[in-house]
């Protein structure tokens, strides 16, 4: 199996000092000639680039937040010792993050204690914060005291098509008007690192309004394997902010969202889980309005153990005018 590009590359920091970390894109590459002989692979045990080679940017040519969320976690989590494993974490967007420009994380350990450690961590571009975290860390405890809602029932990700596929099946319409043909497709080439399977797909062409819920089966492109429980927990942050402020506009399709950013992003974890094994995204939106959408949403494994309950809020805008018909 290939190393998962989000262990790899997307979240691999480089220390500069004690607390003082950097992620930085690797330029592109020209592409070479072809040789006769191809060379062999490297080992997957060999040290991987501390410059990232790889990262999706959205449509909005901002730092994806799940990145900044994912790589602020991997910088708190080399601040505490290997017993300590993260179980929440309380994010602010402070400004849009530049994707061609280098982030700098600097953490301050704010307190160390018997139980519970808190980090505070800042992204640093062009000298000013675009993002601040602050992190808090347990040694494992046993309580009695214990329970959880039940997951919803739905069909196992093997019987259901993947993003990309689905996608294939709507550009096969004939009807499908030329530029939606454009929008699918350029979707469909954009590398992201995780796989989605949506439960409950909606029709792209059909304005009506649905209910402000979504579910997906979610994992990590690639193989990340048994290791620390923070790497996980890093992935599943990355995993959690896509698509996410996205429910808050199913019961609003008939308009087209004009601006969409993160304000807020909060999770708690609660059990192990491998974030390159499918687990089931449930995303519901309770409220939006002031140009503002909360949705909160819980990752569950398989076997139905709740892993991780997420929330956030954003800003949506959107343009006034109702979207005409796709065909």
């Amino acid at each position: 199996d290939l190393r998962s590009v989000l262990i790899t590359s997307v979240l691999n920091l480089e220390r500069l000092e004690q607390d003082l970390f950097r992620w930085e894109r690797e330029p592109e590459r020209p592409r070479e000639r072809p040789r006769e002989r191809p060379r062999p692979r490297r080992a997957l045990t060999a040290a991987p680039s501390r410059r990232g080679r790889h990262h999706w940017v959205p449509a909005t040519q901002r730092l994806f937040g799940g990145q900044i969320v994912g790589q602020a976690l991997v910088a708190a989590a080399r601040a505490v010792s290997r017993a300590e494993q993260v179980h929440s974490l309380h994010c602010y967007f402070v400004r849009a993050g530049d994707p061609k420009v280098p982030v700098l994380y600097e953490v301050e350990r704010t307190r160390t204690g018997k139980s519970f450690s808190v980090r505070s961590v800042k992204a640093i571009q062009h000298g000013q914060p675009i993002f601040t975290c602050q992190v808090s860390f347990q040694l494992s405890q046993e309580s009695p005291v214990q329970h959880q809602f039940a997951m919803p029932a739905v069909p196992p990700p093997e019987e259901l098509l993947t993003q990309d596929e689905l996608i294939q099946k709507f550009l096969q319409n004939p009807n499908l008007a030329e530029r939606y043909k454009k929008r699918l497709n350029k979707i469909q080439a954009e590398d992201v690192p995780i796989e989605i399977k949506p439960v409950n797909p909606p029709d792209v062409f059909c304005s009506e309004p649905q209910e402000p819920k979504q579910l997906f089966w979610v994992r990590a492109r690639g193989y990340i394997g048994e290791t620390d429980m923070k790497v996980h927990c890093c992935v599943a942050a990355y995993i959690s902010d896509y698509a996410f402020l996205g429910t808050a506009l199913l019961p609003h399709r008939r308009y087209r969202p004009t601006f969409m950013v993160s304000l807020d992003h909060s999770m708690w974890f609660h059990a192990p889980f491998r974030a390159d094994h499918w687990m089931l995204y449930e995303c519901e939106s309770p409220w939006a309005g002031g140009c503002r959408g909360l949705v909160q949403g819980r990752l569950w494994r398989r076997d139905g153990v709740l892993a991780v309950t997420c929330a956030q809020e954003g800003v949506i805008r959107v343009d006034q005018t109702p979207n005409q018909s796709k065909l």
